[in-house]
């Protein structure tokens, strides 16, 4: 949550009883040992990544398994296959590039270890040359201790998106309670405390990709995201963080942390082995190109406010010099009619009385912004299409290079992170005339419907992020025109083309999901290993008195264990491995099926 709303969020959360629990994150044992489901993501013409993360029964191996990618979802045929292999230093996930794909092909896969099959995840490849309509879902800004993945779950349910645009804000960074906490519901991230090193960052997707409504959205679709700050920290740009203090280690250090797990967890494609650059295009056929853009941590300076003497310096940058270079040429070369613009930050201004007032965003870097706008006069660039998040709420704009129309914003309201609890939108829309529409108040995501006339935004909220309900309603629709540059209000929601033709269907089997209670005790997360002083083990149905650690020699070690609770049997064991003498252990759980793997203790 950005500083513009920060006034409003001391309302209300501490008045609030919890009415109930419902379990939404759990590790089902009929998809052992894959329990965080599989995703895709970055699709292209001809190739497609596919992601899963395996669970070992040994923390100190190395995972041997194969792949299948088939056109239908029997596997009846199998046009990709191959092995792989993964261990502790992917935090035991696994990305396959699976290339050789045709355009424009609905495509199933799964994953194989040691016998035991994944959930069967579907995808589809973008079109090549001709192509009538493409549709997209937007979602930002997932907290997951602020309510339920309806939206995600809204979206999954659909048949008529072809790929998950994600902007950012995919997890949160902040300890537990510790950002727009919903006392209605019983949900509670992992770690604790707020994550700061690179084993933080590995459980806290962890503990995410439970989450029965975001491993099912993974299964039925691919994805195109980008980081925001909460990936990293509040607030954040190349140099620091509004959330980053000095006692919690380098910034530098923190953020490479946050990138590495991001590059792990989220089917992305990197530029490079070892390129964690996340600025990139996606052609849609002939129709638009798709340019995913990082305000955040590329090139950024940092954010200063509106009365502060350098806030209009002409050198101040949102996108760094090199990326804002980039951007400025591939919206000269786009052949397609629409530029579409996947952007963390509102592009569009928000003044009240003349001061901006979300200087985090393009309105806190005016001169940069300016330079944009120029360009997309000076060369007669139209239909540039900005995708936003990042500020919870929904807003429909219009943008101007004076009285030039440039382009169009849309933004997605948030999965669950919190708005404004009050009405601002008619101060709001009296103060910025280039402002169609502002809902400050509701939960929800975007579709964008595209065809060669016309872009359609429709903003869907959810019924409700306080049950497990994926219910939704279409609220506000919006159309830009080709060449018009400007939003019309549409008096209907777009209609899907109607996507995929083979269902993921079937409770537990291994084409669906549905919630399961799990009563096998397990391991199913180890952070960090080695180490010289706490061992966080995630697990399933354990108590301490079930773990036990012997040294290289047999011999039972004591040490101090500590346990936090979490949702459906899943809890934190944290063990005080500070009083061990270096050297190789080994932890035992004598409960169930025995699982034993090592761990080294270092210092």
């Amino acid at each position: 949550m950005k500083s513009f709303f920060y006034l409003y969020l001391l309302v209300i959360s501490a008045l609030l009883t919890s009415a109930f629990a419902q379990s939404s994150i759990s590790a089902p044992e009929c998809i052992a040992p894959f329990y965080h489901g599989v995703a895709s993501g970055d699709p292209l013409s001809d190739r497609v990544i596919i992601w899963t993360r395996i669970t070992p029964v040994d923390f100190g191996l190395t995972l041997n398994g194969s792949y299948h990618v088939a056109t239908d979802n029997q596997f009846n045929n199998i046009v990709a296959s191959g092995t792989y292999s993964t261990d502790s230093t992917k935090d035991f996930t696994v990305k396959i590039d699976v290339t050789g794909l045709n355009p424009n092909t609905f495509y199933y896969y799964e994953f194989e270890h040691n016998g035991a099959y994944s959930l069967v995840g579907r995808t589809k490849t973008l079109p090549l040359g001709a192509v009538d309509n493409m549709r997209l879902a937007v979602v930002s800004c997932a907290s997951l201790e602020s309510g339920y993945f309806n939206s995600y779950e809204a979206i999954a349910n659909r048949n008529d998106v072809d790929a998950v645009l994600m902007l950012g804000d995919y997890i949160y960074e902040y300890e537990s309670q510790g950002f727009s906490p919903n006392n209605n519901v019983d949900r509670t991230w992992q770690p604790a405390e707020e994550i700061t090193e690179l084993n933080d960052y590995r459980l806290r997707y962890n503990s995410y990709r439970l989450d029965y409504a975001l491993r099912k959205l993974h299964q039925n679709f691919p994805w195109i995201c980008i980081w925001d700050d909460h990936e990293t920290a509040n607030d954040s740009y190349p140099g620091g963080a509004d959330n980053h203090q000095a006692n919690e280690g380098p910034w530098a250090q923190r953020m490479s942390a946050g990138k590495k797990a991001y590059f792990e967890w989220i089917p992305i494609r990197p530029k490079a082995p070892g390129n964690q650059e996340i600025f990139r295009t996606f052609e849609l056929g002939d129709l638009a190109k798709i340019i995913m853009l990082d305000t955040r941590l590329e090139g950024r300076d940092q954010q200063v406010g509106a009365n502060d003497p350098g806030f209009n310096d002409t050198t101040r940058t949102i996108l760094g010099p090199a990326q804002f270079n980039w951007f400025k040429n591939e919206l000269s070369s786009t052949a397609q009619p629409w530029k579409i613009i996947g952007n963390q930050v509102m592009i569009g201004a928000i003044e009240i009385f003349g001061t901006p007032i979300n200087t985090d965003s393009w309105d806190g870097y005016p001169a940069e912004r300016q330079k944009l706008f120029n360009h997309l006069t000076s060369n007669n660039i139209d239909n540039m299409v900005v995708l936003t998040g990042d500020i919870h709420t929904s807003w429909a704009v219009n943008l101007k290079n004076g009285n030039t129309p440039v382009g169009v914003e849309m933004v997605t309201p948030s999965v669950t992170s919190s708005g404004v609890p009050i009405n601002l939108s008619g101060l709001i829309t009296l103060q910025n005339p280039d402002i169609k529409y502002v809902e400050l108040t509701k939960r929800g995501f975007m579709l964008v419907d595209i065809t060669e006339q016309r872009v359609q935004g429709d903003w869907y909220n959810v019924n409700t992020i306080d049950q497990m309900n994926p219910g939704s309603t279409c609220v506000k629709s919006y159309v830009t025109n080709n060449g018009s540059n400007e939003l019309i209000l549409a008096n209907t929601a777009a209609t899907g083309h109607g996507a995929f033709n083979q269902e993921l269907l079937g409770p537990c089997s291994r084409f669906y999901v549905a919630l399961a209670e799990t009563t096998t005790p397990k391991v199913i997360g180890v952070y960090p290993n080695p180490s010289n002083d706490f061992i966080k083990l995630q697990t399933i149905n354990l108590s301490p008195k079930d773990i036990h650690i012997y040294s290289a020699d047999g011999k039972q070690q004591q040490v101090s264990i500590e346990v936090s609770d979490w949702e459906n049997g899943l809890t934190i064991v944290s063990l005080d491995v500070q009083k061990l003498m270096p050297g190789s252990y080994t932890i035992t759980i004598e409960k169930g099926k025995m699982q034993s793997f090592r761990f080294e203790k270092t210092n």
